[in-house]
């Protein structure tokens, strides 16, 4: 993993400097002070990648020109949605009821793993993985910290428990029909480029294809369903042998299911 040090924002708050030492512990990389220089100074002066922003109670991370940082996004008008009646395709895919165990593979933002952990609810439970340190740290700081005017979407969020690993040696050491579903959202082969709310995200995700060995860990590992997401032009269902597809007409995305 590339190199990343962690400061704060201008203000330099006390409770800005608390976090950032503690964030610089737990991640086992250094604490800068700001000194009024900016992040890219920063970044060059210390020859890193990486520079996580300690601010607000929040955490950001900045690599070259794009900054990521936690927000429900779509997940709070989706949550708002069900509770109204209307469907959810990631939730219908998954045919997710409370009480289930769900295993998300690829955390990346959080948006779909909120949007499990309100379908499984308080009975159920959410696992979500994520390989990059530093994009898990600050996701899982604002499922935890965020506030939301929707207290199901702050209950979801609190509820999931987020794993910094490979999903391909989670899997691998995880027990026979352990999970309920099992979920894939991996980077996209051929990416949506309209989708501007990914484009910081790039240089940060994970971007290996998913491969046939880890489809078969993870059908060992779902007591009924693994799901893919990917573009609705994908070849990769096809490739990694998932013959169900769901997702609407026009929609540009798609889910691959496999019913084990």
């Amino acid at each position: 993993m590339d190199r990343a040090i962690i400061t704060t924002g201008r203000k330099n708050q006390r409770s800005s400097i608390e976090l950032a030492k503690a964030m610089a512990v737990k991640l086992n990389i250094l604490f800068v002070e700001r000194q009024n220089l900016s992040i890219s100074a920063l970044a060059q002066l210390h020859n890193v990648k990486y520079v996580l922003i300690a601010k607000k109670n929040s955490l950001r991370l900045v690599v070259g020109d794009n900054e990521v940082f936690f927000h429900p996004s779509l997940a709070h008008l989706r949550i708002k949605n069900s509770l109204k009646g209307e469907g959810d395709r990631l939730i219908e895919t998954m045919a997710l009821k409370h009480g289930m165990k769900v295993l998300d593979c690829t955390l990346g933002l959080g948006a779909d793993a909120i949007v499990e952990s309100f379908a499984v609810g308080e009975e159920g439970s959410v696992i979500a993985l994520e390989v990059n340190p530093y994009l898990a740290a600050v996701v899982e700081h604002g499922l935890q910290n965020f506030t939301d005017d929707n207290d199901n979407v702050v209950q979801a969020m609190r509820r999931i428990k987020v794993i910094n690993t490979d999903y391909i040696e989670f899997l691998e050491s995880a027990a026979d029909n352990s999970f309920d579903v099992v979920y894939f959202d991996p980077m996209f082969r051929h990416p949506l480029e309209r989708s501007t709310a990914l484009n910081p995200l790039r240089d940060i995700a994970d971007h290996r294809a998913v491969t046939l060995e880890t489809i078969a860990e993870a059908r060992r590992v779902a007591r009924y369903l693994v799901v893919l997401k990917e573009n609705s032009k994908s070849l990769e269902f096809k490739r990694l042998g998932f013959e169900k597809i769901c997702g609407g007409k026009y929609s540009p995305i798609h889910y691959g299911v496999i019913e084990v």
